[in-house]
This record gives C-alpha cells, structure tokens and sequence, in this order.
C-alpha cells in the first residue's frame, strides 16, 4: 500500500472519528474547540511550513476576526453567515496589511513586524469600549442558520463546524498541491532562485499572508460562535506562541502535523488535570493531583522534548520513518 492510500485512510478515519464523536460521547463544545484551533494551527503551518515566514502575530487575525465577528452578531444582529463571513474578510484585511509591511523584511525583522503590529491590535482591543475590555465581548448569540437550522443545539452547531473546518482544511490541501503552492514551496527553499526564475515572490508572499490570515479569521469567528464570547486572550501574543507550539509538536511542513499538534496542545491544556488525577489513583503519587495547575511547565516540557528527540514534530519523523521503510523495501 502506498504513501498516498495510507494518506486518505488516516483523513478518512479521522473523519469518521469526528462524524460519530458526539454519539459515543465525547463533549461536542470541547471538540468544537480542538477543530477551531487545528484550523487555526493549519493556517498558520500554511505560512510558515509552506512559505518559510514565521509570524508571532497570528493571535491578531484569529482574536481580531473574533470581535469583529462577534459584534456583528450580537450588536449588529447579522445571522451567523453573516458573522462568519466578516469575520473571515475582516482576518483576510488584517493580513494584507500585515503582511504588506512584514514582506519588505526578512528573518527576525519580518517577524517583530508581525508581533508589533499585532501588540497594537491587542491595545486597541483593550481599550476601545465594544470589545469590553477586560471582561471580553459576552453573550454572543449562535442564532440560526440561513434562518433555518437553530445553532442553539450543540449537535447541530457541531457538524456545521465540522462542515466548515473540513471544507477549509481541504482548500489548504488543494493550495499545497497546487501550482501555486510549488512556488511557495520554492520560496521557502530557495528565494533568489525564484525571483531568478522570474517569480515575483513578494506578490507570491502577501497572497499566502493573506490567505493564512483569512483562514485564521475563520477559526477565530467560528470559536466566538461555539463559545459564545471573544476574550483578550484571543488576541494576546501567547495566543501567537501558541500556534507555534502546536505547528512545531505536530510537524512543520505537514498537513497532517497541525491537527494532531493542536490535539495535543488543548488536551493537555484542558485534560491535564484529569490526567494527573487518574495517575495519583493508579500510582498513589499525591504529586500527579498538581499537574493541573502546571499546564505552561508540563507544554514546556513536552515542546522541549519534541525539540530534542524528535525535530521534525510527531507526524514528521513518522512520515519521514515511514519514507526510509519504503526506500528501504524498494532496495
């Protein structure tokens, strides 16, 4: 069996998996949250593990797309269609005007652009009066969709996220596999061979910037319609390292890499303490009853870990494995 079949039969099954997940009992909210945050970390994996630019301001265009999202839907009184649609373009704005100042740069400088400008946004998002500083943007009502389907019901809300996360994970696969994702690619490998080739690489760039943004927007206006609420974590620079973290576990350069990052990332995060509970009664180490107050130390460790034995994340060294099983057989 080839690389590509044992490909569609992991998609299919994690499809599955996800289609069936609320009727075995898994807490649709939760898992809601965990697809909002794989399409976030998929987005950003799109820039930096296809184009070779690393931003530490992705929170702004999912924390932007969120309030603005939001707003329209509680303020405003737009259905949730609506909603997502202005909150994605309102992503896909930010980026351009991001993305405009970040490509004239390269390396770091690129890179404390982004997090300038999203620091900005998180002032403004703190100080101006509808985003309710502090307390957040509460009480955003799901509504119905098209005027037809009540979101209300978390089942309903479910599989119109999973329709949606999957529908944009698949525009990411077809812009990777695309024409137009080789030159990204070779952007990333070789710049001045691209331009060499006649290549405009800048435009190339800001389309990416663009394109990852709007999806990240995506992700951050279908969590304020999950949950219900758009918070200044949302849009805080912690919110950047963690994308990061959750494209680096996985597998930079993956497609599959950010979905299983961002799992183990929000796991931990919200499962922690449940874990470290179960092991206090299996092992009898009062100490395990802690590890859900040490959820920054524990990522930590586990990113590091991550780092040192295995460089290319979790789906990259089983990939690569996978790779040198098969060059192996062919010889």
């Amino acid at each position: 069996m080839n690389s590509k079949n044992l490909t569609a039969i992991g998609y299919g099954l994690l499809f599955i998996g996800l289609l069936v997940a609320p009727l075995l009992g898994a807490y649709p909210v939760f898992v809601m949250k965990l697809m909002c945050f794989a399409l976030f970390a998929s987005a950003f994996n799109l820039l930096l593990g296809y184009t070779g630019m690393l931003s530490f301001g992705h929170a702004a265009f999912l924390g932007g797309s969120a309030y603005v999202a939001g707003q329209s839907m509680k303020v405003w009184g737009f259905t949730p269609e609506i909603g997502l649609l202005l909150g994605t373009a309102s992503g896909a704005l930010l980026g351009l005007v991001v993305g405009f100042f970040a490509i004239r740069r390269t390396g770091i400088y690129s890179t404390m652009i982004t997090l300038a400008l999203a620091q900005m946004l998180f002032f403004i998002c703190l100080q101006m009066p509808f985003t309710g500083g502090e307390d957040g943007l509460q009480g955003v009502p799901r509504g119905k969709l098209f005027g037809v389907l009540d979101l209300q019901n978390d089942l309903a809300m479910y599989y119109v996220v999973l329709v949606v996360v999957v529908a944009a994970f698949l525009l990411i696969v077809r812009t990777v596999h695309s024409p137009y994702g080789q030159v990204l690619k070779a952007i990333k490998e070789n710049e001045p061979r691209a331009i060499s080739l006649g290549y405009d690489t800048n435009r190339f760039k800001l389309l990416a910037f663009v394109l990852s943004a709007a999806l990240s927007g995506l992700a951050g206006s279908l969590k304020t319609l999950v949950l219900g609420f758009a918070t200044l974590s949302d849009v805080h620079w912690s919110a950047s390292g963690h994308v990061v973290l959750m494209t680096l576990v996985g597998g930079l350069g993956t497609l599959s890499g950010p979905l299983v990052g961002s799992a183990v990332v929000v796991l931990l995060e919200n499962k922690l303490g449940e874990i470290g509970s179960f092991l206090a009664t299996l092992t009898s180490v009062e100490w395990f009853n802690t590890l859900g107050e040490s959820v920054t130390m524990v990522t930590g460790l586990i990113f590091v870990i991550c780092v040192l034995a295995f460089r290319r994340g979790i789906m990259g060294e089983i990939i690569a494995r996978l790779v040198r099983r098969k060059a192996g057989n062919k010889g």
